[in-house]
């Protein structure tokens, strides 16, 4: 599989990253099976959580038993407040076993408002830049998802030079015209700022709106084959390092497929997503 730089953390990360959040409700066993299946197609970078259920403790009791010194794992605080922020902190690098810290990132920072409480005093930035003091942590970024992200995120580069950010993009996101000049200009950034970008949601086909989930995904996925090569392909034709893997195990085999015989972009197979009337709603909400 393809790696990129990941900005200036440099590493060479696989253009897919796991999301071990696929593996929170799993047993020890299914969590074993996952994680052995994606190392043997080569991926090398790892996302997870405490709020993805038991993703922690399964993606752990793994490694303990199996280490992977060249395994780049990304890890993540949701808390806003110092304290709890360095409690999760410690509670993570137990739970996984390791000593320091790849990559701990602010989780979920969709918004200013979010912004503004990690950056307060006394917030949860104070804790990750004490722990990267203390050689716990290597490099420090920042996640969020949804409409502002992108906004978000270039705002917080501007207080901040973060190693890497995790945001919210697809081919129909990037359809709606201030997603798209705000999705660019922070691209843009993490370019001269040598900043990686991961990338959340490559193979969204829209929210669930009234309809029942049949995925463990907050979004309607994109299941076909095809569907997956085009979105996958437009996505990593995009500036972008790495595509986190969807959260439910089932969809896996599609992205891992798309990824690797990912060649070039084809903008007309790309573009005939926009024409499934599936995502009128989607535009509608939007």
């Amino acid at each position: 599989m393809e790696t990129r730089r990941l900005g200036k953390t440099g590493h060479q990360s696989t253009v897919i990253a796991f999301g071990a959040y696929a593996i929170g409700d799993s047993t020890q066993d299914e969590a074993d099976r996952a994680i052995e299946g994606v190392l043997a197609r080569g991926v090398n970078h790892f996302d997870v959580a405490p709020s993805y259920a038991e993703a922690e403790l399964r993606l752990g009791g793994y490694l303990k038993r199996h280490p992977q010194p060249d395994l780049f794992v990304g890890a993540k605080t949701q808390q806003r407040a110092k304290a709890a922020a360095r409690e999760e902190l410690l509670r993570t690098l137990d739970r996984l076993g390791r000593d320091r810290h790849d990559l701990y990132q602010l989780h979920a920072v969709c918004t200013p408002s979010d912004l503004e409480d990690c950056f307060a005093p006394g917030g949860s930035m104070e804790a990750i830049l004490e722990a990267r003091d203390e050689g716990l942590v290597a490099n420090i970024g920042i996640t969020g998802h949804g409409w502002d992200s992108p906004a978000t995120h270039a705002a917080a580069l501007e207080r901040f030079p973060f190693a890497t950010v995790m945001t919210s993009c697809n081919r129909m996101m990037a359809a709606r015209p201030d997603y798209r000049r705000d999705w660019a200009a922070l691209v843009e950034r993490c370019r001269a700022d040598d900043v990686g970008v991961h990338l959340l949601k490559a193979t969204a086909k829209g929210p669930w709106g009234d309809r029942t989930p049949t995925h463990r995904t907050w979004y309607e996925p994109l299941t076909e084959q095809a569907d997956v090569d085009r979105a996958v392909a437009w996505a990593l034709n995009q500036p972008v390092t790495t595509l986190c893997s969807a959260g439910d195990l089932s969809l896996l085999p599609a992205i891992l497929a798309a990824a690797e015989r990912y060649r070039e972009f084809d903008a007309a197979a790309a573009d005939a997503l926009l024409d499934d009337p599936a995502y009128a709603d989607f535009f509608q909400a939007a």
